[in-house]
C-alpha cells in the first residue's frame, strides 16, 4: 500500500475531498516523523508501538574485500505489533 492508496481510502471512507484527505494523511505522517525524531515513542492502540532505539558503533567487515570497517553509531526505528494486530493477521492466514 502506498501513501496514494491511503489517501484514496480516507477519501472513500471518510468523505473528505481528495485534497482534504491528502492534507490529513500528510499531517499524520509529519506528526509521526517529528515525534519519532524527537526520540518519543508512538503507541497506536490496537495497532502497535513505534520506538526509536540507538545502536552502538561496532566493527563490521566488507564482504567483498574482507576489509574491517567501523559501522557508526545510529538510530533505528522498530515496530512492535499489538496482540490485536497479530491476531488479525493470523486469523486472515487461517482463511487461506
Amino acid at each position: 500500500m502506498t501513501k496514494a492508496d491511503i489517501i484514496e481510502s480516507v477519501y472513500e471512507k471518510i468523505g473528505f475531498s481528495k485534497k482534504e484527505a491528502a492534507e490529513a494523511v500528510e499531517v499524520v505522517f509529519e506528526t509521526m516523523k517529528s515525534t519519532l525524531a524527537s526520540g518519543e515513542k508512538i503507541k497506536v492502540s490496537g495497532f502497535g508501538n513505534f520506538v526509536v532505539r540507538g545502536k552502538r558503533a561496532r566493527v563490521g567487515r566488507n564482504p567483498q574485500t574482507s576489509e574491517v570497517i567501523t559501522i557508526s553509531e545510529r538510530k533505528v526505528l522498530t515496530f512492535k505489533p499489538s496482540q490485536v494486530l497479530k491476531d488479525a493477521l493470523n486469523q486472515n492466514s487461517n482463511d487461506i
